[in-house]
């Protein structure tokens, strides 16, 4: 795939996955934002918690969820810190970090806190 195919792909991935959220109840924060340490793909919102959320597309959800590296979630999880850091809670906010997981047919597999487990 070219460079500008892999990104359209990936918007479109991002955006089946925040639909996914967003008919969940979650409130819309932020999409690929950017931090010192790194992008976040999507930022969302439940309540008074943020939701941090990597976002993978492969031929399968198994094969998606493979290339998210422990280096890659310490980035997530270190921007993530730098985004609150403008909340009033800051560091106290509350916060979680997901994988959203699109295989070649537009499923979307959310695992909640998934991302936890993997620094």
């Amino acid at each position: 795939m070219t460079a500008l195919t892999n990104y359209f792909s990936g918007v479109a991935a991002e955006s089946a996955v925040a639909k996914t959220y967003l008919e969940a109840g979650y409130v819309f924060e932020e999409a690929r934002w950017r931090g010192r340490s790194g992008e976040i793909d999507l930022i969302l919102r439940q309540g008074d918690t943020f939701i941090f959320v990597e976002v993978k597309k492969s031929a399968n959800h198994e094969q998606a969820a493979a290339r998210i590296t422990p280096r890659q979630t310490r980035r997530i999880m270190q921007a993530a810190l730098e985004f609150v850091a403008d909340h009033p809670k800051g560091q106290d906010t509350s916060m979680r970090f997901d994988a959203a997981l699109v295989d070649q047919f537009g499923q979307v597999s959310i695992l909640e806190s998934a991302l936890c487990g993997l620094v």
